[in-house]
């Protein structure tokens, strides 16, 4: 019996010359930077190699329960359908091993494993280069087993032992890292609140103090509005005095500041203006004046002498007595008066 068909045996042949030409190239890819420590492989070799988990059988129970004829056939199916080393527990390296566990001498099982090496170094190269370590060694297994003294195994076993190591390294690091990074945000993240916590001490400290200003300012302002009031309401009283003590004040201060003129009679006095602003808040008060009266009876000058409250009324005291007519006299005359600004008056 024969473990290939005749027709499986040229392609298997044809399939190992294309392989070679891969083969070369992907060795060449795989191993350009691991040169340097092939070549100490004294003493790296051994060191690595025992960090190397031990492969895992080459071939399955189920593979190898399985009778001469049953691989036979297998083998060629596996062959037909291009599963040359896989996937595991279904592939052509497979089927063969198990067959030559039981027909040690058939030539044709042999060469056919022989043919099948080159791919499976491939994909053993294309496995570490991956880093899929596990498919990695079960490709070494079926190669080791296949051929324990090929040249190739040393280096593969030395390579996957690198590999793994490079891997767990590079993971350790990343680990470090990461650590270091969630560190690094936990302490700004604590800076962050510190510096968010004492910015609002800062403000609740500046707000406290504009609050205590307003309060007193507040309070200062309804003070003032009460002492207004209550002058407004003693000016008030004041001036509702009978209408004669007037006359008698004009013409007690007449002859001091004119020299002596005769007493003033009133012919038109406008009222002033209330101020709007002043009737909106319903304030009153009170602003004396000093006038002078030319002979023809106008008003030549006004100043204010006392204003309560101050600069409110002023403005539109001074443009009320510019306006005033007086009978006309000898000698101009000064005099001043008082008049009452109240809301609705």
């Amino acid at each position: 019996m024969h473990a290939m068909s005749k027709s499986s045996r040229p392609r298997v042949a044809r399939l190992n010359l294309y392989v070679l030409v891969a083969l070369g190239c992907a060795t060449l890819a795989a191993c350009g930077g691991k040169q340097e420590a092939a070549t100490d492989a004294g003493v790296a070799t051994s060191a690595t190699a025992a960090a190397v988990a031990a492969p895992p059988p080459a071939v399955s129970e189920a593979v190898a329960a399985m009778s001469a004829d049953q691989l036979r056939e297998a083998a060629s199916g596996a062959l037909r359908e291009q599963r040359l080393y896989a996937p595991a527990g279904n592939n052509a390296m497979e089927y063969y091993l198990a067959l030559r566990d039981k027909a040690p001498s058939d030539p044709a099982v042999a060469s056919a494993l022989t043919d099948l090496m080159p791919y499976a170094l491939i994909a053993t190269e294309q496995s570490i280069q991956r880093e899929d370590f596990t498919e990695a060694q079960r490709l070494y297994a079926l190669m080791e087993k296949t051929d324990a003294s090929a040249p190739a195994l040393p280096r593969l076993k030395t390579t996957i032992a690198q590999s793994q190591q490079a891997v767990a390294a590079r993971a350790e690091q990343d680990k470090v890292k990461s650590e270091e990074d969630l560190k690094k945000q936990a302490d700004l993240e604590k800076q962050r609140l510190a510096q968010q916590a004492t910015a609002q001490q800062q403000a609740a400290a500046q707000l406290a103090q504009q609050q205590a200003a307003q309060a007193e300012a507040d309070k200062k302002a309804a003070a003032q509005r009460e002492a207004d009031q209550k002058e407004a309401a003693q000016r008030a009283a004041a001036a509702q005095q009978p209408a004669a003590s007037a006359p008698a004040q004009q013409q007690a201060s007449a002859p001091a500041s004119s020299g002596g003129g005769g007493s003033l009679r009133a012919v038109s006095t406008p009222a002033p203006r209330y101020p709007p602003e002043a009737a909106r808040r319903q304030q009153s008060g009170e602003v004396q004046v000093e006038i002078t009266v030319g002979t023809d009876g106008s008003v030549t000058s006004a100043r204010v002498v006392d204003a309560n409250p101050a600069r409110i009324f002023d403005r539109e005291a001074l443009a009320a007595v510019k306006r005033w007519k007086f009978a006309p006299i000898d000698a101009p005359v000064t005099t001043r008066r008082t008049i009452n600004f109240r809301p609705g008056g």
